[in-house]
Formats: C-alpha cells, structure tokens, sequence
C-alpha cells in the first residue's frame, strides 16, 4: 500500500469525530436524495425480492448502508446481510457506535474480506477517488460479486467541457468548503483535499470505460445536481 493511501486514511481518522455533521452541513442535506436514488434504482434493476448480501465499500460511518437497509424494508425485499468495509479505524468506530445492528469490517477496497462471488450488491458512495489503486479495487468487486450482481457507484466526477453552474460549483468547493469544513472539524486541510480529489479525478467517460474494461456492463449512468454528483450502476458480465 503506497504512503499517499496511509495519509489519505489517516486524514479520515482525524476527522471521523465530526464527519457527519460537516458532511450534512457542506452538502444542505442534498446528498440524501442522491443515496436514496441509488438504492431505488438499483433495486429496481436487480430485480429480486431476495437479496442475500449488500456490502458498502469505503462505508465510513455507514449511512449508505442504512439507507440500503430503509430503501430495502420500504420496497418489501429481503437483505439478509449488510457488510460495511472501510479502511479507517476512526470511521468505523463511529459507524459502529451509530449502527450496531450492521457488520463493519476494517480493509481497503483492494483487500475486501469475502469469498468469491458472495455478493448481490457492492456500493461504494463518495470513496472512489480515495482508492488510488482504483482497478485494483474494480477487480476485486468482481471477484466478490456473483454473475449478474451490481456495483453502484456515488462520486463527485469532474466534467469534460465544465459548464458556468461547474464553475458555480468549483468556485464553492475551492473557496467556500475548505472554511466551513476546517471550522467544524478543526481541520482546514482535510477540506482543502476534497476539492483537489474531485478536480484531479477521471471524467464520467473514463469511469465508464474503466468499468466496462474490468468486467462490467453500463446499465444506468446519471448525473445530479447540476453534475456536481454522478451515479454508475453496472453489472458483472464477465
């Protein structure tokens, strides 16, 4: 593992105390709706009444699995196990004082602890551009995933030809985030990383062909709010 994804997790774990309420904060609560789509949609996709196994890679304090959870109940299907998996001690101490009813598991997205072909579901909502090895990762939500299952991505993704309401946005991430985020959390330069994470992340069209390059097929690729958030949902072909 390469000394920039220590740092990057140890970032996490300094500002794991306050992630929750700077996130809520920094996005006007928007990012709920987001979640919920993801979940609806990929339900619906999927297909089934009976899903055995839903595991959320880079879970942090384990929202995305609570919404999998209430999206779940409300639509009448059955989840017989929801797995969090995040590098960072700090988050998943908080996910699990939050969410003691969950499984967290402490690994990086290159290393999930599961058996071959295990899973229904793998998400992973806003994490993406935190793996640096990020085919790697891919190749290993192959591996977990059974035939036909999903992977259901939530990033922020830079956009090829930025519009004027994306530099409204780069304008907000780069000058405004870094002062809020650094007073609640006490930590300017965790906030000042995510900016720089999105502007140096790939483009919609990259994301989608590394996907199809590591086994899966495009089924619903959708961007919100303005662009500022992308949702990928792909399924294992090969």
């Amino acid at each position: 593992m390469s000394n920039k994804q220590y740092t990057i997790v140890e970032m996490f774990n300094q500002i794991a105390p306050t992630y929750d309420r700077a996130n809520r904060v920094l996005s006007f609560g928007v990012d709920t709706v987001w979640r919920k789509k993801a979940c609806n949609k990929s339900f619906a996709l999927l297909g089934e009444k009976k899903v055995n196994l839903i595991v959320d890679v880079a879970c942090g304090t384990g929202d995305m699995m609570e919404y999998w959870r209430r999206q779940a109940k409300a639509k009448g299907i059955e989840v017989g196990r929801i797995v969090g998996i995040d590098p960072s001690e700090g988050m998943v101490n908080v996910g699990r004082q939050k969410f003691p009813h969950f499984d967290f598991e402490i690994a990086y997205a290159t290393q999930l602890p599961l058996a071959d072909a295990s899973a229904d579901i793998v998400s992973i909502s806003y994490g993406i551009r935190n793996v640096l090895a990020r085919q790697e990762a891919f190749g290993e939500f192959n591996r977990v995933l059974k035939m036909g299952g999903l992977v259901v991505i939530l990033e922020f993704t830079r956009q090829a030809r930025p519009s004027i309401m994306g530099r409204v946005t780069s304008f907000y991430l780069n000058r405004v985030l870094p002062k809020i985020g650094g007073f609640i959390s006490r930590n300017k330069a965790a906030y000042e990383y995510l900016p720089n994470s999105i502007e140096g992340f790939v483009t919609t069209e990259t994301m989608r062909d590394e996907l199809i390059a590591a086994g899966f097929e495009p089924l619903y690729i959708r961007s919100f709010s303005m662009n500022i958030s992308t949702l990928f949902i792909v399924k294992k072909v090969r």
